[in-house]
Order: structure tokens, then C-alpha cells, then sequence
């Protein structure tokens, strides 16, 4: 499984270096179609609470948004995130970051994610829809070992109180953003 993540397009350092090559354009057009494939894919799951499409023309920068799953203290809250994929995708993670600003253990003042499959568990077989929903999953279930937010961390252990926080707080930011 290890070469699960390794670019096929690469060849060797020195292509890696020559930049825009054959090799990387013709990268950049696979990528192109991996995600035209996984956009149809996203609209048909059906999936509730998720959803993401390229911004303007530009198939290599998404917004998505994210529904708090039932049952959380984020239920009711929607989410909007930007996703930005590097020319090596999928074989490496994009970039995601919370737009809406989001109070959460796991997410920094900037929109910053920690997250394990967006950095050293990144796997080639994720897709957008896995992304979308691994966040979604997050957002109920963070890692406080590891958080970029301490005080949310902190504040996660007393659950109406970190509520009561976070939709002050959301309403705070979208109405401010109106």
C-alpha cells in the first residue's frame, strides 16, 4: 500500500524540477479529470449536510459547506471552507480551511485544520467527499490531545457551557460577516 501515494508522473528529481514539463501538464489535465470525476461523484452520494464545488472556473479551488451533524453542539451550525488542490493531487492533501469562522479544538483562529488525513495520514484514495465528511465527523469528535485551540479544548469538557459559547460566538461572526 505504500505506493498508494506515490505520483506516477514523476519520474525522477531532475523532472520534478524542470517545472511545467509535458509530464506536469499532462498531470495537471489528470487532476482535472479526477476532479470533474469526484464532483459528479459528491453530487450523486446524496450525502446530507456536505456539499462542495469549484469557485468561479478554477477546478483546482472549491467551496464546500458543512452541516454540525445531528446530535452534536454543532447541530444547526453551517460551515463554509475552502479547498485548494496542488498540482500532485491526489497523491498529496489539499489545503482546507474553515471561511466561517469556527470555534473548535481542532481549528486555529485562521481556519487552520489539524487533522491527520489532511497531513501525515493522507492517503491517495480520499477524495472530496471523504475530506467533507471526515470535517463533518470532527466537528463532533475533536482530538483534544492534539488541539490548535486551547481554550475550546479546555472549555469541550463542560458541554452546555461550550455550547452556549459556540452559538454566541457563531452568531457573533455571521452576523458580522452580513
Amino acid at each position: 500500500m505504500a505506493s498508494q501515494n506515490v505520483d506516477p508522473t514523476v519520474t525522477s528529481s531532475a523532472t520534478a524540477r524542470k517545472g511545467m514539463g509535458a509530464g506536469a501538464q499532462a498531470a495537471r489535465g489528470s487532476v482535472g479529470k479526477r476532479l470533474q470525476q469526484e464532483l459528479m461523484t459528491l453530487m450523486m452520494s446524496g450525502d446530507k449536510g456536505i456539499s462542495a464545488f469549484p469557485e468561479s472556473d478554477n477546478l483546482f479551488k472549491w467551496v464546500g459547506t458543512i452541516d454540525g451533524a445531528l446530535g452534536t453542539v454543532y447541530e444547526t451550525l453551517r460551515y463554509k471552507l475552502s479547498l485548494e488542490f496542488p498540482s500532485g493531487y491526489p497523491y498529496n492533501a489539499p489545503t482546507v480551511k474553515f471561511l466561517t469562522p469556527c470555534f473548535h479544538p481542532n481549528v486555529d483562529s485562521h481556519g487552520n485544520i489539524c487533522l491527520d488525513i489532511l497531513k501525515d495520514k493522507w492517503s491517495a484514495l480520499y477524495d472530496v467527499r471523504t475530506i467533507l465528511l471526515s470535517v463533518q465527523s470532527l466537528l463532533g469528535e475533536p482530538n483534544n490531545e492534539s488541539p490548535l485551540n486551547p481554550h475550546a479544548a479546555e472549555l469541550w469538557q463542560n458541554q452546555p457551557a461550550y455550547k452556549k459559547h459556540l452559538h454566541e460566538q457563531y452568531k457573533k461572526q455571521v452576523k458580522e460577516d452580513v
